[in-house]
């Protein structure tokens, strides 16, 4: 299937006039115009297409538009809506392409998508795009641009708490002050002002919540966390674990957090949160794992061996680590 990827149509063509399977996913469950999808072959998405391939085509792993949505490819992301691709397909019952556009950045892919028709609200996903861009913070300019697209700014997270709320909670007094014209006022908010608003959501922030209703959203979150990873959306997995970790510290978020961060060659991302399993759980030898992976991948040779001898001593006989140490 890699063939699709360089960028070559007579290739393509050569593969299909020799009686290739265009609809046939590989063991990843992608197709050819999937395939295509990951670096933007323009020529070879329009080939493709004009024969007659299904735009919106899912073996299970989302459809081509997703995949070039996760990857930025903008010109194909516009080539695929001009075929009439469905930008409101959730994936997983979890992530919209909108969603999936805003986590990895790609404002220009999100203008695509919302000119094409793709609900501003995701209704179906687990947040709407306003409210996980005022939780994750950083995304100014993607808040712009929805509030200007029509997003309604009066749905709340699980939790109840509006986007205004969230971004007062966590000092981003620019979202804050964009926000707050367009919220309508809260009923229990007496002072319906900004400075009352920031007042409101830090005493709210402070009353203790039900450890139970924690536990749960921890798990849901976790839950949308591993149907990334199992689809190899580190930086997606990443983002839901932010959000879980949030709510409950867990030695395990930790851990799978920084083994996404090790897959995406964030040394560093994967080093911190393998000390903070270390720290939260010094006896588990995945810890120690973790750690030593990062330290690999630092090319911090002697820590990355210190750390592999720790795991080894708490779990004597563990083949992977062994292996790790030879």
């Amino acid at each position: 299937m890699l063939f699709a990827q360089s960028g070559h149509v007579s290739t393509v063509k050569y593969f299909l006039d020799h009686g290739g399977d265009l609809v046939k996913g590989d063991n990843k469950g992608q197709t050819v115009l999937h395939h295509a999808m990951c670096i933007g072959c323009c020529n070879v998405t329009e080939f493709l297409l004009s024969k007659g391939l299904p735009v919106d085509i899912d073996r299970g792993h989302g459809t081509p538009l997703y995949m070039a949505a996760l990857n930025e490819q903008d010109k194909t992301v516009k080539i695929l809506l001009d075929y009439h691709a469905n930008p409101n397909i959730i994936i997983n019952g979890a992530n919209s392409l909108l969603m999936s556009a805003l986590v990895y950045r790609s404002l220009k892919c999100m203008k695509l998508l919302i000119k094409a028709g793709a609900d501003v609200d995701c209704k179906g996903s687990i947040a709407t795009p306003l409210v996980l861009a005022t939780m994750l913070g950083g995304y100014t300019n993607y808040i712009k641009l929805l509030l200007k697209a029509g997003v309604d700014p009066n749905i709340p997270d699980d939790l109840g708490r509006l986007p205004v709320e969230l971004a007062a909670i966590c000092d981003y007094m620019e979202e804050v002050e964009m926000l707050f014209p367009v919220t309508s006022p809260i009923p229990n908010v007496p002072n319906w002002s900004i400075e009352g608003v920031i007042s409101h959501a830090k005493i709210e922030e402070k009353k203790s919540i039900e450890q139970r209703h924690l536990e749960r959203r921890k798990s849901l979150f976790k839950s949308h966390a591993d149907k990334a990873f199992k689809q190899k959306d580190y930086k997606m997995a990443t983002k839901w674990s932010k959000v879980a970790i949030e709510h409950t510290e867990s030695v395990t978020l930790y851990a799978n957090r920084s083994l996404c961060k090790l897959l995406m060659d964030d040394g560093e991302g994967a080093l911190s949160d393998a000390l903070m399993c270390r720290m939260l759980r010094p006896d588990w030898a995945k810890a120690c794992y973790r750690q030593g992976a990062a330290h690999m991948l630092l090319k911090e040779y002697k820590q990355a061996c210190d750390a592999l001898l720790d795991a080894q001593n708490l779990d004597p006989g563990n083949a992977k680590i062994e292996g790790e140490l030879r």
